[in-house]
C-alpha cells in the first residue's frame, strides 16, 4: 500500500490534489482512499489530505500516521508543522519551494529523497494560481505512477465544473510538474 500525506492552508487544494490522485489511479484499476483532515476550519489554517493505494481492498480507515509520500503545498508549512512527523525513513518528501535551495535545507534534516519543485511559478507560467496542480504532476512524474494522462483526466474530471480555460491552465500546469517530477526522479 503506498500511504500519502498532503499539507497545505485551507483552500489551497491539498483536498482537491488527494482527490484527483484517487480519481486517477483508480483509471489504472487500483483500490483507493482519500480524504480530508481539518483543524480549525478557516481559509489559510494548515490543514490535512490523505490518499491510500494499493492493489487489494483497503481496510484501513484512519488517519495516515507513517506516510511514505508526503506533499507540502505551501512552503511556509515547513517552518509551521512537522511535515516529516512519520514519514518513513525510505520515503519521498515533495515540497513547493520558491528557491531549490529550501529544499536542500530540509533535506538536511530527513534521510529520505527530497524533491523541491517551484510549483507556484510554474502555475502561474501555465495560466494558473493553484500550485497543487503542478505539485500532482511532480508526484506521479516522481513516483512514475499514475500515467500523465490519467492524471489529465482525473484532473478534468474532478473540475468540471470549471470554464475550459481554467481547466487547460490547469492541465499545462500538471504537466509542467510531471516534468519536473520525472527530472527529480533522474537525478534521483
Amino acid at each position: 500500500m503506498i500511504e500519502v500525506r498532503w499539507h497545505g492552508r485551507g483552500g489551497q487544494g491539498a483536498k482537491t490534489a488527494s482527490h484527483v490522485l484517487a480519481v486517477a489511479y483508480l483509471k489504472e484499476d487500483k483500490s483507493v482512499q482519500a480524504f480530508p483532515e481539518y483543524g480549525p476550519e478557516r481559509s489559510g489554517a494548515p490543514m490535512l489530505a490523505y490518499t491510500r493505494v494499493d492493489d487489494r481492498p483497503i481496510r484501513r480507515h484512519c488517519a495516515v500516521t507513517r506516510p511514505d509520500i508526503v506533499v507540502v503545498l505551501d512552503p511556509s508549512l515547513t517552518r509551521e508543522v512537522p511535515v516529516t512527523s512519520g514519514l518513513r525513513q525510505d520515503g519521498m518528501l515533495l515540497l513547493n519551494v520558491a528557491d531549490p535551495g529550501e529544499a536542500e535545507e530540509v533535506a538536511k534534516s530527513y534521510p529520505g529523497q527530497v524533491l523541491g519543485v517551484k510549483a507556484d511559478h510554474l502555475a502561474k507560467e501555465a495560466g494558473t494560481r493553484f500550485p497543487n496542480v503542478v505539485l500532482l504532476g511532480a508526484y506521479a512524474g516522481w513516483v512514475g505512477t499514475p500515467s500523465l494522462e490519467h492524471m489529465a483526466e482525473a484532473l478534468v474530471e474532478v473540475m468540471g465544473h470549471l470554464p475550459a480555460k481554467a481547466k487547460d491552465a490547469s492541465v499545462r500546469a500538471m504537466a509542467a510538474g510531471y516534468a519536473a517530477g520525472e527530472r527529480g526522479r533522474a537525478d534521483g
